[in-house]
């Protein structure tokens, strides 16, 4: 689980620059930003802003715009849209980076009281922001990162120059983002969360928080501009595992279908699971008009919800989809891949709050090792569930 402490407020290359120092490979990240094709360089510093050393990103177009097709007073949302679409990223990357600038989108369209398609982002729409939250996207995949916390905004006063003139701090995208999360005074006259950190914020975090019990592994700095002011200007990313029994929000997406034809459901989960679904079920039941029908249920990520209802509406008969969010108690889990004589499985380690373990086999895994070596499927369990105990076993002495 990922802690964002906010308390000099959040910037996209700031969340950018403590991914990377929670252990984000830069060449990694630079290999799947190059899927955006757009041509750029990453610049990492090591920095200081007041007492706490950071990692500074700095993102520059490498190309200048030029011609009829220029881009550098931004982008309008639809052209954003397209670019992550037929960018080469994975679907997860795709599908959050697309939530973060609908989520960004939505919220310029009524600061400035029109419709989302009609959105132009001036200084969002530029290489740099693009690549800042495609970043976040890519980070949060790649460190596997499932649940993310984050302690009450603080926010700074003063003006900010736009392509609309000087406004407000905040600035109005800023404040609309944030309505219904708990926000703090930073006492310091400039910008501590521009338009990008807040859309992050608001799209991929489960609960705004202090930092939660967990036991911490890694901690990453991600510095932003050198300010004056009474706290540094970074921040402060604490990645760790959950201790006990943990507890998160879910979304549950709901809708009845009549007209299901049932041969179609397993690519419709197949699709719900690729977009992030967390669990997805199928209970008969009997409607109205005592028509027999289909209640389906999809838990997810509160993040998420979007995307997930939109395949409901393309790959299902749902004409609409009822969400309500929920808090879960969850025990502690671990993934590992442990050898076996079968090749590596994938095992998943539940701890109980009386300190016991238990191990299950990933299904998968085991069928295709299954599959490869002829052995019985019950085999490859066994030896898969065996390895992954002494495994956990050896990671507790070693401790």
């Amino acid at each position: 689980m990922l802690h964002l402490d906010v308390f000099s407020g959040i910037g996209g290359n700031m969340f950018l620059g403590a991914m990377i120092e929670l252990g984000l490979p830069r060449k990694q990240l630079e290999a799947d930003l190059a899927g955006l094709r757009l041509p750029h360089a990453l610049t990492l510093r090591k920095v200081t802003r007041g007492a706490l050393s950071g990692r500074y990103v700095e993102v520059k177009p490498t190309r200048k715009p030029s011609g009829k097709h220029t881009h550098a007073h931004g982008r309008q949302y639809h052209q954003i849209v397209a670019l992550i679409e037929r960018a080469r990223l994975a679907a997860d990357v795709r599908d959050r980076a697309l939530a973060i600038f609908e989520a960004l989108g939505r919220a310029e369209a009524r600061v400035h009281g029109t419709k989302l398609a009609q959105v132009h982002f001036h200084e969002v729409g530029a290489v740099d922001a693009i690549v800042d939250i495609t970043g976040a996207a890519i980070a949060l995949s790649r460190l596997e990162i499932r649940r993310v916390s984050c302690s009450p905004v603080a926010l700074g006063s003063g003006r900010v120059a736009t392509a609309h003139g000087l406004l407000p701090l905040p600035a109005p995208a800023t404040l609309e983002l944030l309505r219904g999360i708990p926000t703090v005074p930073a006492h310091v006259e400039w910008e501590t969360v521009t338009p990008t950190g807040a859309a992050i914020l608001a799209t991929v975090v489960d609960e705004f928080c202090e930092l939660p019990a967990m036991t911490i592994e890694r901690i990453g700095i991600g510095a932003g501009d050198d300010r004056p002011g009474p706290m540094p200007n970074v921040l402060r990313a604490v990645l760790g595992r959950a201790a006990g029994v943990g507890a998160d929000r879910v979304a549950l997406l709901e809708t009845h279908l009549d007209d299901l034809v049932p041969e179609h459901f397993d690519y419709l989960m197949e699709r719900l699971f690729e977009a992030g679904a967390l669990d997805v079920s199928l209970q008969h039941i009997q409607m109205k008009k005592n028509r027999p029908g289909f209640l389906l249920r999809v838990l997810a990520r509160p993040s998420e919800r979007l995307a997930l209802a939109g395949i409901l509406f393309a790959e299902s008969t749902a004409i609409g989809v009822r969400t309500s969010e929920h808090d879960r108690m969850l025990l502690e889990r671990e993934q590992r891949s442990v050898p076996t004589e079968y090749g590596r499985i994938g095992v998943k380690l539940v701890r109980s709050p009386d300190g016991s373990t238990t191990v299950s086999a990933e299904y998968d895994d085991c069928k295709r090792a299954a599959k490869k070596s002829g052995a019985p499927l019950r085999d490859v369990v066994r030896a898969a569930e065996s390895a992954g105990r002494h495994s956990f076993a050896a990671g507790s002495s070693e401790g």
